[in-house]
């Protein structure tokens, strides 16, 4: 992505209700947690419906230092992993994604020695890689953080019973892929039961690892001495159709995701049907109906399967224009609340609590403005609120949408959206 891409920003006219049907990408955050586990296994992987967002672009930079060779055919993606080598990685290439850290286990099994920088990602609050570390190290792994640099060594991978003192999707990932290549039985307790550990575990499989109870709070790991290339067709990615409902509800439209499964969207549908909107399901697809002003809610955040902290922003919006006072308890990130005071510029009334707590008191109408996403999620908000919103919204900083939603734009216009992607004006520009 070049400097002038980073610059454009979004405009918005708003007040238009969507209509339509969205056939959903691939899931950015499986896709991710593959790309980390293809490193084990030798040979040429193909993955297929790999979405198209920035993060993946650097994640394949990332591993082509180590040696990975990766190229595009019609749309699906080749990356042979045969000839591994040991890299210094600069500092910027780590840090614009957390992911980045996971590929630490891979490598360590494929190479017995690895250096890595300090991940980085959206500024949401504090994410240490401490239950990452500490699950290697229970690996037989030898970890050591110097000047920002992680230094890791491993004669031998041994299997080992490890428990999370909290059930990290990210943690359990990169620990249920490293333990495939450990001599012996892993066992992961408080285990996260995100959908994207089963399809890491199904990928997994497809390699040759023996794995069981993925999804489930206990995980178990025989490893084997060596994964084999596999082809794999990533899974849709359940946060962008939740946000493509809560876009069809903040118009009062009727939107349609398909090519989805239903049970991944329980907690978000269980509160928006809560607030008033009604839904209609089939076995692959699931269709917000047109209805009036929502009303207002409680929101609590939880590790899966309960609701997620990826679409707490987002359904902020939402109730922004609820009738009523709610409230949003995060209780994952400390500061995931960089929508807040650009929602408010947009008219919303939301104030916020110790840095966890929401109370959202609806209006009516949001007002279009111009604001600036801090984050991936916080700019899903924004151009929501601003669909719905009266008059011209103009969103900045949207390089953090470009890495989670595929073709962001396009899609809303199919569903009947105003939205062009444009560059600023120097007024805009000189805004804070």
């Amino acid at each position: 992505m070049d400097g002038a891409e980073v610059m454009n920003v979004y405009r918005i006219s708003g007040g238009v209700p969507l209509t339509g049907t969205v056939q959903v990408a691939g899931s950015k955050n499986a896709a991710l947690a593959i790309l980390s586990a293809v490193l084990l296994g030798k040979g040429t992987t193909i993955l297929h419906n790999v979405p198209d967002v920035s993060d993946i672009h650097i994640k394949l930079k990332l591993l082509s230092r180590f040696g990975a060779k990766y190229e595009w055919r019609e749309g699906s993606l080749f990356i042979d992993c045969s000839s591994l080598h040991r890299a210094d990685v600069e500092e910027e290439l780590v840090r614009p994604i957390r992911t980045s850290f996971y590929i630490l286990g891979s490598l360590l099994a494929r190479l017995g020695e690895v250096t890595l920088p300090a991940p980085g990602g959206c500024k949401i609050g504090a994410r240490p890689v401490d239950f990452h570390v500490k699950g290697l190290q229970h690996l037989g792994a030898e970890i050591e953080l110097v000047g920002g640099i992680y230094e890791a060594k491993a004669k031998e991978l041994v299997g080992a019973e490890i428990y999370l003192d909290y059930p990290s999707a990210g943690a359990t990932q990169h620990l249920m892929a490293t333990a495939c290549l450990a001599r012996g039985n892993t066992t992961i307790k408080n285990a996260a039961m995100e959908p994207e550990i089963i399809q890491l575990a199904d990928f997994l499989i497809r390699m040759g690892a023996r794995i069981e109870g993925a999804g489930t709070s206990t995980i178990t790991i025989t490893g084997i001495t060596q994964l084999e290339s596999t082809e794999y067709w990533i899974p849709a990615d359940r946060l962008q159709a939740g946000t493509y409902l809560l876009a069809g509800a903040i118009t009062g439209g009727e939107v349609t995701v398909t090519g989805v499964m239903p049970e991944h969207q329980a907690a978000l549908i269980s509160k928006m049907q809560e607030a008033g909107i009604e839904f209609e399901e089939g076995h692959d697809y699931i269709k917000v109906l047109r209805s009036g002003r929502p009303k207002a809610i409680r929101v609590k955040t939880m590790p899966y399967p309960g609701f997620p902290t990826d679409i707490q922003q987002p359904f902020a919006a939402l109730l922004a224009i609820a009738d009523g006072i709610s409230t949003i308890e995060e209780t994952i990130y400390e500061s995931r609340t960089g929508h807040v005071d650009e929602l408010n510029r947009m008219g919303a009334n939301i104030s916020v609590q110790g840095g966890r707590i929401a109370h959202i008191e609806g209006v009516e109408q949001l007002t279009g403005a111009t604001v600036e996403a801090s984050d991936l999620r916080a700019g899903a908000a924004l151009v929501l609120a601003g669909l719905a919103a009266k008059g011209e919204t103009i969103v900045k900083n949207i390089h953090f949408i470009d890495r989670g939603y595929v073709n962001f734009e396009e899609t809303l216009r199919e569903l009947g959206a105003t939205i062009e992607r444009v560059p600023p004006t120097e007024a805009e520009l000189a805004l804070p």
